[in-house]
């Protein structure tokens, strides 16, 4: 499995070269790029979130937990005192950080229902999802986001089932075929919800905007 390092650096290289060429063919500005760069990042590091004691957990939840606590600060802001909204989003921190992320490990295991496509294809909708409606954009760059997610997931477990080959001795390591599989059989339940929820995600979707019409 490779680590951290490693997937962040490859990531981002494969983004800014995907970038790069969307902008070539003048499907995105050049103010986009960094956008994409960053997302087809986050996205190469999204499948990781399943390990305890990984670097990619431990950014999205005190990401994660901001976030929500600057929500709470918003929403209470004009009706109650300084120090009752402080209070209000120190609470919002602290629950979304350690209660909130020791649920999430105690129902997560590394490689199980993250690492596969289905989970790649839900990320996607769900920023797809997430960009358009709560940012207000366009549907081709609400969807380029989506995909840009999807991407970085890709690029991820490849690379993971990449370190699962031994070049040196010609053999496959135990932890081949465990990182890039369309879904988790051993974790079927998991993969069940993943699929109803992609589903669900897909008919909010705005409608997917590069499909060819082939004409006899």
């Amino acid at each position: 499995m490779a680590n951290f390092n490693t997937h962040l650096f490859i990531a981002a290289s494969a983004s800014s070269i995907a970038a790069a060429s969307l902008f070539n063919t003048n499907y995105i500005d050049v103010f986009d790029i960094p956008w994409f760069i960053f997302l087809g990042t986050i996205g190469g590091l999204l499948p990781d979130i399943d390990s305890d004691n990984s670097h990619p957990l431990k950014i999205l939840f005190t990401s994660l937990a901001t976030l929500m606590s600057m929500l709470a600060i918003l929403a209470y802001h004009g009706q109650y005192k300084v120090q009752h909204v402080f209070i209000i989003a120190s609470g919002t921190f602290f629950l979304v950080r350690y209660p909130l992320l020791a649920l999430f490990k105690k129902a997560t295991v590394h490689r199980g229902a993250f690492h596969s496509i289905l989970c790649a294809v839900l990320f996607t909708f769900l920023t797809t999802f997430s960009v358009y409606y709560l940012l207000n954009t366009a549907i081709m760059f609400a969807w380029l986001s989506g995909l840009f997610i999807g991407f970085g997931f890709i690029v991820h477990l490849l690379l993971d089932e990449l370190f699962s080959v031994d070049l040196g001795n010609a053999q496959l390591k135990r932890s081949f075929g465990t990182a890039f599989k369309l879904f988790s059989v051993k974790y079927f339940s998991a993969s069940i919800g993943m699929l109803i929820s992609c589903a669900l995600l897909y008919l909010f979707t705005p409608e997917f905007p590069f499909i060819i019409n082939w004409r006899p």
